[in-house]
Formats: structure tokens, sequence, C-alpha cells
């Protein structure tokens, strides 16, 4: 059982502590008078937290080069208080821990619940559908990717990125669509819940994710093309496999290249149609209330948590009621 969890650790530079963390990222960088310094992102299954190693001797460059994402590790060191945020200032870094010596609970952040409730979930919905075609589609693209859903994230850093963050995006996603529809009548349920099951169904090629969850980097078409764009041209094959009409398909690639609505995020078209338009707000909705969530889940009640860089660099309150 670990010792320190992230959420736990605070700024004392008299204690010393060591445990074992994820490694997110490492990066070797030049600093003043020649010397070199590691700069890692350390986290466990309750947080992240910046670590660094100062002035870095030759064989310990040589070494830590081989630190990649992903790697669990054993460091010692001191938590300090950095611009704001919390920093370990590391004294030793005993390399890779061995698989089998932590529990892997402490370690990798995961949805809060099971991939396969999560999963069978959304199949239940898909199966509900009174459209065929619809149903067909989010039907195919499921049980082909059913194994790799049971542990991507939605993300590489930020929103769901997370062991099973795919299916719990997703999951959320369509309870708020079905409650939406109850709202907005004149919503097409299918097609908006469709839209929601495939938005970001090739976020499972866009990203190299490991059995943890653990993204280390994007895959080349992820970074040449995009999951927005990936997934206009896996719907297109996948609805002439199927034999889906030419205007159900339009609509449902248009959904996959228009849900981050500005070009600036990947959309070069907005929304042009009402389940389309709404696929987006369900989309913005489910990751900023996750990144609410997780700035306030550790915070005292009646004080403010840090900054969250993906909401404007806002400082969130927690109510004493």
């Amino acid at each position: 059982m670990k010792q320190y969890y992230v959420k736990d650790l605070k700024p004392d530079d008299s204690h010393h502590l060591e445990d074992r963390f994820l490694v997110r990222n490492a990066d070797i960088r030049d600093g003043n008078n020649a010397k070199k310094h590691l700069y890692m992102t350390l986290a466990d299954a309750t947080g992240e937290i910046q670590a660094v190693k100062w002035s870095l001797t030759p064989d310990e460059i040589t070494a830590f080069s081989k630190i990649k994402t992903g790697m669990v590790i054993t460091v010692g060191g001191r938590c300090n208080e950095y611009m704001g945020k919390k920093q370990l200032v590391l004294d030793t870094i005993r390399g890779q821990a061995k698989e089998g010596s932590y529990d892997k609970a402490d370690i990798f952040k995961a949805a809060p619940e099971s991939s396969t409730s999560m999963y069978d979930f959304i199949i239940s919905r898909i199966e509900a559908f009174k459209d065929e075609d619809f149903k067909r589609i989010c039907l195919s693209f499921y049980e082909e990717n059913k194994e790799k859903m049971m542990y991507y994230p939605a993300a590489m850093s930020n929103h769901h990125a997370e062991l099973g963050g795919f299916l719990y995006h997703v999951k959320r996603m369509m309870m708020m669509g079905e409650r939406a529809c109850e709202v907005y009548t004149n919503l097409n349920k299918d097609l908006l819940l469709a839209g929601v099951a495939l938005h970001d169904i090739e976020k499972l090629n866009e990203l190299n994710s490991d059995e943890n969850g653990v993204v280390e980097d994007y895959s080349l078409e992820g970074k040449m093309l995009g999951h927005l764009v990936m997934g206009v041209a896996a719907i297109g094959d996948k609805c002439r496999e199927l034999g889906i009409s030419e205007e159900k398909c339009i609509m449902l690639q248009h959904m996959s290249l228009s849900h981050h609505y500005e070009p600036e995020f990947g959309s070069p078209k907005k929304p042009m149609f009402p389940e389309a338009e709404m696929l987006h707000y369900l989309d913005m909705t489910d990751a900023k209330m996750f990144d609410v969530e997780q700035a306030l889940k550790d915070v005292a009640a009646g004080e403010f948590s840090d900054k969250v860089y993906t909401l404007d660099n806002r400082k969130l309150y927690k109510s004493t009621f």
C-alpha cells in the first residue's frame, strides 16, 4: 500500500518522503550555468503533481532519459510550493518499480464505475433505438472495439484521462441526452444518442493507450488528422459496409466533424441541425463538469481550489452546505 498519496501531500520542506508514482510525462531541459534538470508530472489514483530533480550528473542524464510515460517509478524527495502549486523536489529516483510490487488501484486513476457495467449500459440504450440503421452502425462499432473500450481513456490529459474514461464520458453524455430529449421534444432521440455513441469513436485509434489507460502519445494518424476527421472516414466506411443511406451517413459524419464547434478546436463546420448542436453542448458539459468535480474533490468546505487550467484558470469554491 502507498504511504503517500498525491492528494494528501502538503508543502513541508523538512519531511522526506519516498514512494511509487506513475510517470505522466518526463523531460530533461537545459537550465542555467549549463546544467540540465529533469521535470516530470507524477501521478497516482488520487491526482497529479509536478516534480523536478535539479542539476543532473552525466550518469543521471543517461539513466533518466530512459524514463517514459506509463512507467511506475520510486522517488524520494520533499514537497514544496512553487508558484502557488505543490511540487516535489526529488533527491533520489530509484528506477522502475516491479509490477506486482504495488496495487494498481493505488497508482492508476480509473472511472468510478466498472467498464463492463458502463459498456452494458451504453449497449442497452443502443439496442432500444427504433431506427434500425443507427442501431446497426453503433452496435457494429461497439462490438468490434469492445476490448479497447474496457480500458481506453477519452483523452491523453485533462477530462476523462483515466482507465475506462471513454465509456464513462459516453455513458454520462447518453444519460444527459435522454433528459434533453424530454425537454426539447423536437430532437430525434435515436440520432442524438447515435451521435453521442460515435462522436469520439476514433479516439480509440487517435490515442496510443496502454492497458492501464495511460497514453504515451498520439498515433501518426491521430497527429496528422485527429479523431474528428478520422471519425468522418470511419463512419463513411461503416455506412457503405452496412448499406446505410447517404443522408443518415452524412448527418452522423457531420456530428463527428462539428462537435468541437470552433475551427481552433478542430471543427471546420459548426452544427447545422438540432441534434448536432445538442451533441456539442452535451460534450462540453460533461467535459467541464468532470474538470469541476476533479478540482473540488479534495477541497475542504468553504475553501477554493487551485486554479484550473481547463476552466480558464479559475479557482472554484466548495460550499459549506
